[in-house]
C-alpha cells in the first residue's frame, strides 16, 4: 500500500492554507488553491432576453413640442412677411401729391383719395368687348371719394365727390372735376380737390377696368340688391330687381351706369359707394380671409391693379381695407357733397353747383377730425 492511500497525500502537496496543490479538490471538479475561475464572456442577448434588473432602461426623450411650435411660428412669421413684401413690390406707384407748390395742411386722421378710372391699358379686343369698355383713348374718371378715418378711432366717412362737380381747376379755369383727371392726372386730381375742399390728402388708390373687374372675380364676386331693374345699354348693365351676385363685368357695368338713372351722376355715385361696400365686405369675410384660394388670389389681384402713392403701400391699403369694412357694415358715414343746384357752364355742359356753405361745414368737420354734422348725412 502506497503512502497516498495509508496516510493521506504526500506532504507538501494540496495543503490548505500554503497556496499548494489540491489534488483531491481539482479531482472534485474544483478550482485550484489561490487560482480564480476564469470569467466567462456573457451570453449574448437573445430575443426575448430580459436586462438585468439592476440594468436601468435607457431615459427616453421627451418630444420638444415648445420648441417645435416655435419653429413653425417663425416658418409661418418668414413667409407671410416674404408673401406681403412680394406683393407690396407688385404695387404700381406714381407721384400723385407731391405737386408744386402744395400748401394744404397736414391734419389729424388718415384721409383717402380713391379713384376709378376708365384706363383701358392691357385690356385686349376680347376684354375690352367684355367689359364694353370701347375703343377711347387716354384716361378719364368716374368715380372719386374722400374717406377719412380719425385718429380717434371714431366713425370713418366715405364722401362722394360727383364728376361733374363744377370746381377750379389750376392752370385750366372752372370744369367739371373729372376733367382734372383728363388735364393732369392724379397729381393735378389731386390739387384740385385739395383746392376745392381744404381737405389734406394723406394717400392715393386708383383702380381701372380690367383690375377692378378682376378684382370682384377673386373674391367669388359680390352680392347686391335692387330696388328696380337696371337696364343702361351704354354701360352694358341689364339686371333684375331683387337681390343677386354680381360677377366682375357686371358689377363694372353696374357702377358705371347712368344715363338709366332718374338721378344721373348723383344715382350713379350711390350705386359706386354701395357696391364699394359690398366688395370689401366680401374681401375682408371670413370666406376669402381663411381661404387661401380666395385670399392670395385677392391680394395678388390687388397688388396688380392699385395705382398708389410713391410713398404707399400693401399695409395701408390693408388699413384701407379695414376702414371700408367699418363704412359697408354701417359703422361708418356715407354721404356726398351737398349740393345746390345743375347748372350749365359755358361750354353748354350740365354741371353740379355744391353747397358752398354746407359743404364748407362737411370739409371743415373733415379737416378737424370732428364728428360729420348728422344734418348733412345723406346729401344726394
Amino acid at each position: 500500500m502506497s503512502d497516498w492511500s495509508a496516510g493521506g497525500p504526500p506532504r507538501g502537496r494540496g495543503q490548505r492554507g500554503r497556496g499548494g496543490y489540491d489534488y483531491y479538490r481539482e479531482a472534485r471538479g474544483g478550482t485550484p488553491a489561490g487560482r480564480r475561475p476564469p470569467q466567462q464572456p456573457p451570453p449574448p442577448p437573445g430575443r426575448g432576453a430580459r436586462q438585468r434588473p439592476d440594468t436601468p432602461p435607457p431615459p427616453r426623450k421627451r418630444p420638444r413640442w415648445g420648441r417645435r411650435i416655435g419653429i413653425t411660428l417663425l416658418v409661418l412669421v418668414v413667409l407671410l412677411g416674404g408673401l406681403v413684401f412680394y406683393f407690396d413690390s407688385m404695387l404700381q406707384r406714381t407721384n400723385a401729391l407731391d405737386y408744386p407748390g402744395r400748401t394744404s395742411a397736414d391734419s389729424p386722421g388718415t384721409n383717402w383719395l380713391l379713384v376709378g378710372s376708365d384706363s383701358r391699358e392691357g385690356l385686349d379686343d376680347a376684354q375690352r368687348q367684355e367689359l364694353s369698355a370701347g375703343d377711347a383713348a387716354g384716361k378719364r374718371t368716374d368715380t372719386m371719394m374722400l374717406l377719412h378715418v380719425p385718429a380717434s378711432g371714431g366713425q370713418a366717412a366715405l364722401i362722394s365727390l360727383p364728376r361733374d362737380s363744377y370746381v377750379s381747376i389750376p392752370g385750366h379755369g372752372k370744369d367739371k372735376l373729372n376733367a382734372a383727371f383728363s388735364y393732369g392726372g392724379p397729381q393735378l386730381l389731386s390739387q384740385t380737390i385739395e383746392g376745392a375742399t381744404g381737405v389734406h390728402i394723406d394717400h392715393y388708390a386708383e383702380i381701372g377696368f380690367g383690375g377692378f373687374a378682376g378684382l370682384v372675380d377673386s373674391v367669388g364676386g359680390v352680392n347686391i340688391c335692387l330696388d328696380k331693374p337696371m337696364d343702361d345699354e351704354k354701360a352694358n348693365a341689364h339686371l333684375p330687381a331683387g337681390c343677386q351676385d354680381l360677377d366682375g363685368p357686371k358689377a363694372l357695368a353696374f357702377v358705371r351706369a347712368r344715363y338709366s338713372l332718374a338721378g344721373g351722376d348723383l344715382e350713379r355715385a350711390e350705386n359706386q359707394r354701395k357696391l364699394l361696400g359690398a366688395l370689401v365686405h366680401q374681401a375682408t369675410s371670413p370666406a376669402t380671409l381663411i381661404n387661401p384660394f380666395r385670399l392670395f388670389p385677392a391680394a395678388s389681384a390687388a397688388s396688380q391693379t392699385f395705382l398708389v402713392n410713391d410713398g404707399d403701400h400693401l399695409w395701408h391699403l390693408f388699413s384701407l381695407a379695414m376702414a371700408m369694412s367699418d363704412v359697408s357694415s354701417g359703422q361708418g358715414v356715407t354721404t356726398a357733397v351737398p349740393m345746390q343746384r345743375f347748372g350749365t357752364a359755358p361750354n353748354g355742359a350740365s354741371v353740379i353747383i355744391w353747397n358752398k356753405t354746407k359743404a364748407a361745414q362737411l370739409f371743415g368737420a373733415i379737416s378737424e377730425d370732428k364728428p360729420i354734422p348728422p344734418d348733412l348725412i345723406g346729401n344726394k
